[in-house]
């Protein structure tokens, strides 16, 4: 059952079970701490767990303005202290990687270590074709709001980036933006805990080569593949994504 706590005036939804050191699941973008479960599941019976929905998705409510990484940094630092967490081990997703590598970098000393899955953060490289459309997108959308055209804007906005653009509405869809646009690169030499990476072999959504970047900047890290899959690879093979985190964890259990 989920527990409530407030946060910068937000209600902010986790569960948490289990006893032994602190871990802290922090789900992916446009999911919830329900995707984590068979992670927490796992994990509770060697360690205090924690799942929370990010605000803005799951049960949590939305930011009340446009979010950025560092926004959702200070939030998960207060759910930190709140919470009486020390030294936690991080396990994330996707989107909830850009705040553990930021959380990471800013606090080497409050972490324990991360197990980071299809971690995003990196600017992906562009080719002319992105950047034509672009530059196309925006003409058009700068033309549409000086000349009042909602609901043209609307659906220009609705046929245009990427598939969580187009699925997220109002604030979140502002709180995308910034978020796509931070980039962990430079931080990564920062992140001194022990790191876990764990890559689909064919994410598309967060290529294999960002991970291979991170295993070469980050100090401590290694990188294992799941082969032939994709960016929810710790989903489909949720057994073999445990067993790694056994062996990582080996020396943490309680």
């Amino acid at each position: 059952m989920s527990k409530n706590i407030i946060i910068n005036n937000l209600n902010i939804a986790y569960i948490d079970e289990g006893s032994g050191k602190d871990v802290v699941l922090l789900h992916g973008w446009g999911q919830n701490k329900e995707m984590m479960s068979y992670i927490f599941d796992y994990l509770k019976s060697s360690f205090h767990v924690y799942a929370l929905d990010f605000p803005g998705f799951g049960e949590s409510e939305e930011p009340k303005e446009a979010w950025g990484v560092k926004e959702y940094e200070d939030m998960f630092r207060e759910f930190i202290e709140k919470n009486n967490i020390e030294k936690p081990i991080l396990i994330g997703h996707s989107f909830g990687c850009r705040v553990a590598i930021r959380y990471a970098a800013d606090y080497p000393n409050d972490i324990n270590k991360m197990c980071l899955t299809g971690a995003a953060g990196i600017k992906p490289k562009r080719g002319l074709d992105y950047h034509l459309k672009t530059k196309a997108y925006k003409a058009g959308k700068w033309f549409l709001q000086k000349t009042g055209q909602e609901e043209k804007l609307l659906e220009l906005q609705n046929k245009s980036g990427s598939e969580d653009y187009r699925n997220a509405t109002g604030i979140m869809r502002a709180t995308l933006v910034k978020v796509v646009n931070d980039d962990v690169s430079d931080i990564l030499k920062d992140v001194k805990c022990p790191v876990l990476l764990v890559w689909g072999e064919l994410d598309e959504a967060a290529p294999l080569w960002m991970g291979k970047m991170m295993e070469k900047e980050m100090p401590d890290a290694g990188l294992a593949i799941f082969e032939r899959d994709d960016h929810f690879a710790y989903w489909h093979q949720g057994d073999r994504f445990n067993r790694v985190l056994d062996v990582f964890l080996e020396k943490d259990k309680q």
